[in-house]
């Protein structure tokens, strides 16, 4: 499918790309190096970034939000359900598993987003589709069984990242719709605010800690709100509305990189080879998928 562009240049839109895909990479490391529960990380993580942005939503977009309809409402909430389950599901398993294959597996998520598109919307999947999906699930096999070696506690981790890529599929299907309705801003206010809600009000009942850290823990918990998700996520939604989707997930998929590269020279953490071989063939898979 053509790329599109709005602007007379492509420059600024692969620059933005650019500096979404960086952001995005440093998520995993900065959550292994705040060293909060996974719950505490993902409140503070959508509750920082939603009160960054509430007042630019209150002056631009109060309108708008306005106008919203019950349907729109009713989707935001499941969309915001589906983002909260991803980053719950997501960080935890980086306690349980390494950088690389839990941000690997979650980056698979155009595989599921392909599938669900099948059973959800009736989307019909292609050959080529098809041929990616496999190669995807091979990989993903093989990633697994390198992590057997590690432990029970490695392919439990794997299983939560799997968890957070089925999640953060139902998060992209719901934006599908919705982002045809309502401008960027006021899309992602509603669903982040609904979103940290939904954490804390999780974090709360099961008594996980949200106060009471050092000041480097929550100088982490600031960083993973501003780079990863204000800077990172933002930009990727803002760049959907320039170039095809495609173009974004494709780029997507060098944030393994990123990740495992950080991880390995921030914590030490040197990926196994079948989690390189296994990621390999997840990468091609999506790319193939993609393509059709």
């Amino acid at each position: 499918m053509p790329t599109t562009i709005k602007h007379p240049s492509s420059m600024p839109v692969n620059l933005i790309l650019a500096v979404g895909v960086s952001s995005v990479s440093f998520a995993a490391v900065l959550i292994r190096l705040a060293g909060a529960p996974a719950l505490t990380v993902a409140s503070y993580r959508m509750s920082i970034a939603t009160l960054v942005l509430l007042p630019f939503i209150s002056i631009l977009e109060r309108a708008n939000i306005m106008a919203m309809t019950g349907k729109d409402w009713v989707l935001s909430c499941s969309s915001a359900i589906c983002l909260a389950l991803h980053f719950g599901f997501w960080i935890t398993s980086l306690d349980h598993t390494s950088v690389a294959s839990s941000v690997i597996i979650v980056t698979a998520n155009p595989i599921f987003v392909s599938l669900l598109s099948r059973l959800i919307l009736g989307e019909p999947i292609g050959r080529r589709t098809a041929i990616g999906i496999s190669l995807g699930l091979f990989g993903g096999v093989v990633l697994t069984t390198g992590d057997l070696e590690v432990g029970l506690a490695s392919i439990y981790g794997n299983l939560l990242a799997v968890l957070g890529a089925l999640t953060v599929s139902g998060y992209y299907i719901i934006g599908r719709e919705l982002r045809n309705r309502l401008s960027l801003l006021t899309y992602v206010g509603t669903v982040y605010g609904a979103s940290s809600i939904c954490l804390i009000a999780v974090a709360f009942l099961s008594g996980a800690s949200l106060w009471g850290f050092s000041g480097q823990t929550f100088s982490y918990l600031i960083l993973v709100a501003i780079i990863p998700q204000l800077i990172g996520h933002s930009s990727l939604n803002w760049a959907l509305k320039h170039v095809s989707a495609p173009l974004v997930a494709i780029s997507v998929m060098i944030e393994p990189v990123g990740a495992t590269s950080l991880a390995w020279i921030i914590l030490g953490e040197k990926p196994p080879v079948t989690t390189l071989i296994g990621g390999a063939f997840i990468l091609v898979g999506i790319y193939h998928a993609l393509n059709s």
